[in-house]
């Protein structure tokens, strides 16, 4: 089982910045890691990074506190043995502990690992997700 530990220096974020992507930003690394709301968890097998998860509380004046799942990676090569699950369950127990009602992520209809992954860490698939996005340009 990979051990897994919350990012707290840019230094741990660029050491995995492979699994993001792109090239960890220094400044955007810094103002995430600086927000309590944020979480970072990497999973590490020896000593190397392997994958993960990011999420953010979000907090709504008609549903309280929910954890946003906002990314999940895994290195190819240590692919297909439950990092991804673990890291999944990781920032779930940290939701619970953070007080979150619940736990969400927006899920391409046809990313197939994705969706077998948070099914079993016990998600409910609540139908079709149709991303929508806007880029702000500086």
């Amino acid at each position: 089982m990979a051990e897994i530990r919350r990012a707290r220096t840019v230094e741990e974020v660029v050491a995995a910045e492979h699994l993001f992507d792109g090239p960890a930003q220094r400044t955007a690394s810094e103002k995430f890691l600086a927000g309590e709301e944020n979480h970072l968890l990497i999973a590490y097998e020896d000593g190397e990074p392997a994958g993960m998860i990011t999420g953010t509380e979000v907090t709504h004046p008609d549903k309280g506190t929910e954890m946003f799942l906002n990314e999940l990676d895994v290195s190819p090569d240590y692919q297909r043995r439950g990092i991804g699950r673990d890291l999944v369950d990781a920032l779930a127990g940290l939701a619970r502990e953070r007080g979150c009602r619940g736990m969400w992520v927006g899920v391409e209809t046809d990313n197939d690992a994705a969706l077998a992954t948070y099914a079993s860490a016990g998600a409910a698939n609540e139908g079709p997700f149709i991303m929508q996005s806007w880029t702000f340009e500086d």
